[in-house]
């Protein structure tokens, strides 16, 4: 083959778009990345409308999220959707043997119901949300995380994972302006949502009274806090409370919490992602209830 000949050049062209379009089609069939919506494909234009859920009705979908979910007993599960290959990746046995129904679909299907950038790899599960939980059920639990009106579902699934990482016995947050049960949570948390109670409250300075009467002390995570977290804990039981970025924590909940306490960060940058300021502080946090036990 002439390296000069632009017919030979055209032909090595059109053999590697064939095996790149191959390529993106497998993973597209496995729910890697996202099918185009039908009419961006047909070139029609057009958005993608959600579909209307019932007030009981929830989607969760990726591999680890779903298998998560099927293996948590208080799951009510309605269905699961899953295409042929993710179907075998999933790995749970025979369809004839579960106890749910169980429909094979292609991703386009998914698509329908999560929208053409969701990354669902091939699986989606309807269920029912989870099984409320109230405050009492926590005092025997020596660490619980408090979220402040935190809105971000990516930002409270991967606080969600690192509490569950970190061993804590919940993670609250109040039922306006922080995210419900929902797929986008749940696959932030990366399987997190069935290991951990998530309680959303009415009034957060009424649920942090009634944790003080359980016992807990309670830590508000503020850059302009007195003292550093790690100087700050007292007693057995902690009660970590972080708020938005940006905003930070409310001025009722500064008010109600037992002390404010900063992260000391030496370097150039002052601030952090929520997400990773909860990782630290709960890392702080567990470190503290192990020494006060020695």
């Amino acid at each position: 083959m002439s390296k000069d000949n632009p017919d030979d050049k055209n032909g090595r062209d059109s053999h590697y778009a064939t095996l790149r379009r191959q390529v993106r089609d497998a993973k597209r069939e496995r729910g890697e990345i996202p099918t185009p919506a039908p009419q961006k494909r047909r070139g029609q234009g057009g958005q993608w409308t959600p579909p209307k859920l019932a007030p009981e009705q929830v989607f969760l979908y990726g591999l680890h999220t779903v298998r998560a979910a099927l293996e948590n007993p208080e799951r009510k599960i309605i269905e699961l959707s899953v295409t042929q290959n993710a179907w075998v990746r999933l790995d749970i046995g025979e369809v004839a043997a579960q106890s749910f129904p169980v429909k094979i679909v292609s991703p386009a299907d998914i698509d329908t119901h999560l929208g053409p950038d969701a990354i669902h790899q091939g699986v989606m599960l309807e269920t029912r949300p989870l099984p409320v939980r109230n405050l009492e059920a926590l005092q025997e639990s020596p660490l619980i995380l408090v979220l402040d009106q935190i809105t971000d579902p990516h930002n409270v699934g991967a606080i969600m994972r690192s509490a569950v990482a970190f061993n804590a016995g919940a993670v609250i947050t109040t039922q306006r302006h922080s995210p419900t049960e929902s797929g986008v949570l749940a696959k932030s948390a990366s399987g997190a949502l069935e290991l951990i109670p998530y309680i959303q409250i009415g009034n957060l300075a009424d649920a942090l009274g009634e944790l003080k009467k359980l016992g807990f002390y309670s830590v508000g995570l503020d850059s302009e806090g007195p003292d550093a977290i790690e100087q700050s804990f007292t007693g057995n039981k902690v009660a970590l409370v972080l708020g938005a970025e940006g905003k930070g924590l409310r001025q009722k909940t500064r008010d109600t919490v037992d002390v404010l306490a900063r992260l000391d960060m030496p370097g150039a940058i002052k601030s952090l992602n929520v997400s990773n300021a909860a990782a630290i502080a709960l890392y702080a946090t567990r470190q503290y209830l192990l020494s006060s036990k020695a």
